[in-house]
């Protein structure tokens, strides 16, 4: 059994590449097992937001305070709140943040396929964002 105490973990601002706007993550668990789960809290600021992106495996996110958007390549962006859960299917092109006037934080949870979890790619436009 190993423990890790809420006070030695420690949120980090969301890489430029993979975000637009104010992001904290804060890594929840993948030390113990790199090639099977990973897990995040990550906190977007009003209008924050991730790049498009797929998952080898897909992604479960758990809404816990606040009120996001998501969005699948194609599809409408859909308004999330507190207590909603996202899934989004193996490889399906998203992106998912905070609302224009509110901030969101959700726990993001997703499967290690070939030492992969996620493939990035270009940022939501402002065009996009505001649909």
């Amino acid at each position: 059994m190993e423990i890790i105490r809420a006070d030695d973990r420690k949120a980090v601002a969301g890489p430029g590449d993979w975000f637009t706007g104010k992001v904290q993550v804060e890594m929840l668990f993948n030390s113990f097992d790199k090639d099977r789960v990973q897990g995040a809290s990550v906190t977007f600021q009003p209008g924050a937001r991730t790049a498009w992106h797929t998952h080898p495996l897909g992604q479960t996110l758990i809404v816990t305070s606040g009120t996001g958007r998501v969005q699948r390549w194609g599809g409408q962006i859909e308004e999330i709140r507190q207590g909603d859960i996202v899934w989004f299917a193996p490889e399906e092109k998203h992106w998912h943040g905070a609302a224009p006037d509110s901030a969101m934080t959700h726990t993001a949870l997703q499967e290690v396929q070939d030492g992969k979890v996620v493939d990035w790619m270009e940022h939501v436009t402002d065009g996009q964002y505001a649909g």
